[in-house]
């Protein structure tokens, strides 16, 4: 029998959290058909919220990335809230990437590196998919990333 997703988690040294409650009036997945969304994932570690501000004014570029896989962290954690079982996933097809940014930072596509090298690393050629990464003045809470997920589930 192949690898596991969680056995992949746990190489990676990755424990999902519990999925994140809503903070308004959504749900924080939406399943329809085969298909999963995800609301929007925050930066959070253990219930709080890690990287707030702007990327290019108050964090960098590498603490972006890592903000970003953090997110990531918490989209497959909403996934297997949805299925119960993250090896149902049949392929991650497309993630957006909200990046907080001064004016002047352009490297959102790097900071979206962090949720797809993870995600790859995660779910193996499952993981590879379509992606969007764009800069935005200010995000809920003043996270500095937030990112939404389509998860094709068997």
């Amino acid at each position: 029998m192949g690898e596991t997703i969680e056995n992949r988690l746990k190489d990676l040294g990755v424990y999902l959290p519990q999925a994140a409650a809503p903070a308004a009036n959504y749900v924080p997945f939406m399943q329809s058909g085969k298909f999963v969304f995800t609301a929007g994932q925050l930066p959070l570690k253990d219930g709080k919220l890690v990287a707030t501000g702007l990327l290019g004014r108050d964090l960098d570029t590498a603490a972006g990335k890592e903000a970003a896989k953090l997110c990531a962290i918490n989209i497959l954690a909403q996934a297997k809230a949805a299925v119960g079982d993250l090896d149902k996933i049949k392929r991650l097809v497309k993630i957006t990437v909200f990046v907080a940014s001064s004016p002047d930072f352009t490297e959102q596509h790097l900071v979206a590196n962090g949720a797809s090298d993870f995600l790859v690393a995660a779910l193996g050629d499952a993981g590879k998919h379509a992606r969007s990464a764009v800069g935005v003045a200010v995000l809920p809470l003043n996270a500095a990333v937030e990112i939404e997920a389509i998860i094709e589930v068997a």
